[in-house]
């Protein structure tokens, strides 16, 4: 079974970011997919420094143990100043190749303005120096604000058709490079 892992980057406590993290998720394991959201508003991660030792911090082993064990992951980020949020970075800095290689990658943006690519594609670069595979699809939710009704979900049925085939083809791809049923 395919297992894939879920990183929210914002700290909001009403996070759209968390929400389109959810419902990719849900639909992932519609497939039939093992899942786990990492929730990046739980857990105590230093700023990165560069080095190796973060005994002090349990969560960033919580992290890496458990990307290490996935065989994909979901990214979402707002977009903050034109690129992914700081928490976000920060996250996949205190990881390197060990955890992220070979990993499958798909990749989500949410902004409060018109959607556009620019936090998806340093996303994609970001995974692509660590080796990690980046799935052709991915989702930007712009105008978050309306974008999602009271109970979470997607008010545009196009944007939630897109999801739909951003968890397909990240099950079928994540099966296929990782050898996973």
């Amino acid at each position: 079974m395919v297992k894939i892992v879920g990183i929210g980057g914002s700290l909001r406590p009403d996070s759209h970011s968390q929400k389109a993290l959810e419902l990719a998720i849900q639909r992932v394991e519609a497939l039939g997919a093992s899942t786990e959201i990492l929730d990046l508003r739980t857990m105590n991660l230093p700023f990165c420094h560069g080095g190796d030792d973060y005994s002090d911090y349990p969560d960033v082993a919580r992290l890496s143990t458990a990307v290490k064990q996935a065989d994909g992951l979901i990214l979402a980020t707002p977009e903050y100043h034109g690129s992914v949020s700081g928490v976000m970075k920060n996250a996949l800095d205190l990881m390197g190749f060990e955890e992220l290689s070979s990993k499958v990658v798909g990749v989500i943006s949410v902004l409060g303005g018109q959607s556009n690519s620019n936090a998806l594609n340093d996303l994609r670069v970001i995974m692509r120096w660590v080796h990690a595979w980046v799935i052709p699809e991915q989702v930007a939710i712009g105008q978050a604000w309306k974008a999602f009704d009271e109970d979470g979900k997607i008010l545009d049925e196009n944007l939630s058709k897109r999801l739909d085939q951003f968890a397909q083809s990240l099950v079928e791809n994540t099966q296929k490079l990782r050898g996973v049923s």
